[in-house]
C-alpha cells in the first residue's frame, strides 16, 4: 500500500524505473472495459481471506472513512490508522504525468505495455480476468479525461474508467514483495558469510592529480543533433588513458562525475556522454507531453554513442583532451548504462527469452527491471555492438537476464566486473547477477556483491566523493590497462583486481567471484 510514496521517490529522482510507478497507479487502466459505460462505483480490497468492498466516492475522504463503524474502520483502528494514511495516499498522491499528451504519446509503446502488464496482474474490472488492452480507444479516452483535470490521481482516473466495480488483489502484490525478497536472498546469504574487502587508501583517497571539468558537444552520424559530452580530466601529470562512463535511464552525467573526478584524480581522462534518447531531459520532456517514452532503438542507440565518441576523440573532435589514447579503453555504466556497457564488451542481446517470458507476470524471476528489457523485444537482435577498443567494462547493476541468452558472454573481447546490490528491489541480485554469473568466472570476469547497496546508492555523484565504489572502479582500471593482452577474458587469465585494498567502510563490498548459484523456490 505504500506505492505511491515509492512512486514519488522515483519520478523525482530519476529512477531508471520510474515509468514503472506509473503503471502502478493506473493500475486500473490495463483492464477498462471495451465499451461505453457507467464509471467505476465500488471497489474491493481483497487481502487473503478478507475482503472490503468501498465507494469510489467515499475514497475522495479518507477521514471520514475511516472514522465510521466498518470492519475497514475497525481493522484501521487495529493498526493506530496506518491503514487509513496508506489508502489515502494510493488514491489521492498526484500520479508523474501533467499532461493529456504525455498519455497520448505513451498509449501503445513498450515500456508501458510492460509496466501495465505487471501492474494488471492485481486488478479486475466488473469480475473479468486480467487483460492488457493499452491499444483500446476507451482506455485512451478514460485516460485523456482524467488527465485533463486538474491533478491526474488514482481516484479521479477511476472516476472516468468505464465499469462497473474493480478489485485488487493486495494478496497478490504481498507475493510479489515475497518474490523479490527470494531473489535478493542469494546476495544477502553471500554478504552474511564472506568477509568484506578492505579498503586503502591507496585506492579510496583522491590522487594528487589536479583536474578540469570541460562540456563539449559531437556531431555523430546516427543522431539528429550533435552528442553532448562532459569530460573530466587531469590538468597535468595525466597517464594516457580514457575512461568512459554510461548512465542509466533518466539519469546523466552528473550522478556519475563523482567516479569521473576520482578516476581523474588518478590520472585517468573521462568522459561522460548524454545518451539523449533517455536521459533526465528526455524524462521531463515525456512527462511534460512533448515526446514519447524511450523505444526499442535506444538499445541499439546508446553503444553507437559510445563508439561515436571513440571515434571523436580518435579524430580530434572532442577539443582540450590533451594526449589520450583510443585503441585500449575501459568503459564504466550503470543501470542501462551497465547493460551498455556489456553490449560493447561483446555481449550478444537476443530476443529469444524476452519471447519466452515477458508475457509470464508470475515468472518466479519477474522484477521491475523487466519492464525495461522486455520493452527491447523488437531490436534486441539487432543490437550486437562490440566495439574491440572496449578491453574491459565495469557494469553497475545491470538489467541482463533476459536480455542475454546463456552463453552471449562466450564471445566478449573485454572482461566484465559485475557489481550488484544485496537490497536492489529493481535490478534484483539473484536472477540478474548471480544466478547468470557461473561459469564466466573462469574467463577473468570478477562479480562483487554490495552488503546493503540498492540501485541508486552504489552511484558516484560529486557530493559522495565517488560514493562506495570509487576504490572498486579504480583498482579494476588500473588492473586492465596494467594487463596489456592479459586483460582479455580467458581460462587463467590474470586478475584485474588486487586482492584487498578497494572495499569501503559505508557499503562493504564481498567478492563472489566463486559463489556458485543455488536454487532459489518458486514463490
Amino acid at each position: 500500500m505504500a506505492q505511491p510514496v515509492s512512486c514519488r521517490r522515483l519520478s523525482t529522482s530519476r529512477s531508471p524505473f520510474a515509468l514503472s510507478c506509473l503503471a502502478g497507479g493506473l493500475v486500473l487502466t490495463a483492464l477498462a472495459a471495451p465499451r461505453p459505460a457507467a464509471a467505476i462505483e465500488t471497489l474491493e480490497l481483497r487481502l487473503f481471506d478478507l475482503s472490503f468492498t468501498v465507494k469510489v466516492e467515499e475514497l475522495a475522504n479518507p477521514e471520514a472513512l475511516f472514522s465510521g463503524k466498518s470492519d475497514l474502520a475497525d481493522l484501521d483502528r487495529a493498526v493506530h490508522g496506518a491503514l487509513g494514511k496508506r489508502i489515502g495516499e494510493l488514491f489521492l498522491t498526484p500520479l508523474p504525468v501533467q499532461t493529456s499528451s504525455m498519455v497520448r504519446q505513451s498509449i501503445g509503446t513498450p515500456l508501458v505495455e510492460q509496466a501495465l502488464l505487471m501492474a494488471s496482474s492485481l486488478t479486475s474490472v466488473d469480475g473479468k480476468p486480467p487483460r492488457l488492452i493499452t491499444s483500446d480507444p476507451t482506455l485512451e479516452q478514460a485516460l485523456r479525461q482524467a488527465a485533463e483535470k486538474n491533478n491526474l490521481t488514482l481516484l479521479s482516473l477511476m472516476r472516468s474508467l468505464p465499469g462497473r466495480s474493480a478489485s485488487i488483489d493486495l494478496e497478490r502484490g504481498i507475493s510479489g514483495l515475497r518474490r523479490v525478497q527470494n531473489q535478493q536472498r542469494h546476495g544477502l546469504e553471500i554478504v552474511s558469510s564472506r568477509p568484506a574487502v578492505a579498503s586503502s587508501a591507496l585506492l579510496s583517497q583522491p590522487g594528487p592529480v589536479p583536474t578540469q571539468r570541460l562540456e563539449a558537444s559531437l556531431a555523430v552520424p546516427h543522431r539528429p543533433k550533435p552528442l553532448m559530452v562532459v569530460v573530466i580530466r587531469p590538468v597535468q601529470g595525466g597517464n594516457g588513458h580514457l575512461v568512459v562512463i554510461s548512465h542509466g535511464l533518466w539519469d546523466g552525467p552528473e550522478s556519475f562525475e563523482g567516479w569521473a573526478q576520482h578516476l581523474a584524480s588518478h590520472g585517468y581522462t573521462v568522459v561522460l556522454p548524454v545518451h539523449p534518447g533517455s536521459d533526465s531531459n528526455q524524462q521531463r520532456a515525456m512527462l511534460s507531453g512533448e515526446v514519447p517514452p524511450p523505444g526499442p532503438a535506444e538499445l541499439r542507440l546508446r553503444p553507437l554513442d559510445v563508439t561515436a565518441v571513440l571515434n571523436g576523440i580518435t579524430a580530434g573532435a572532442v577539443p582540450s583532451l590533451g594526449p589520450v589514447a583510443t585503441d585500449r579503453v575501459v568503459v564504466v555504466g550503470h543501470s542501462w548504462g551497465a547493460t551498455t556497457a556489456l553490449q560493447l564488451a561483446g555481449a550478444r542481446p537476443s530476443s529469444g527469452r524476452l519471447m519466452q517470458r515477458c508475457t509470464n507476470v508470475n515468472d518466479p524471476d519477474r522484477n521491475l527491471s523487466w519492464v525495461l528489457q522486455c520493452s527491447f523485444l523488437d531490436s534486441a537482435d539487432q543490437a550486437a555492438l562490440s566495439d574491440p577498443r572496449v578491453i574491459a567494462v565495469a557494469a553497475v547493476s545491470p538489467p541482463l537476464n533476459l536480455l542475454f541468452d546463456f552463453g552471449s558472454a562466450d564471445g566478449m573481447q573485454a572482461r566484465a566486473l559485475l557489481v550488484t546490490g544485496s537490497r536492489d528491489w529493481v535490478v534484483t541480485s539473484g536472477p540478474e547477477a548471480i544466478d547468470r554469473f557461473g561459469p564466466v568466472s573462469l574467463l577473468g570476469h570478477k562479480l562483487v556483491v554490495a552488503k546493503g547497496g540498492d540501485h541508486f546508492n552504489l552511484r558516484g555523484p560529486t557530493a559522495t566523493a565517488g560514493g562506495p565504489l570509487r576504490a572498486l572502479l579504480l583498482g579494476w582500471a588500473d588492473g586492465a590497462f596494467a594487463a596489456g593482452a592479459g586483460s582479455r577474458p580467458s581460462s587463467g587469465a590474470p586478475a584485474l583486481l588486487p586482492p584487498s585494498g578497494w572495499g569501503d567502510a559505508s557499503i562493504p563490498l564481498v567478492d563472489a567471484t566463486t559463489a556458485s548459484p543455488t536454487p532459489r523456490p518458486t514463490p
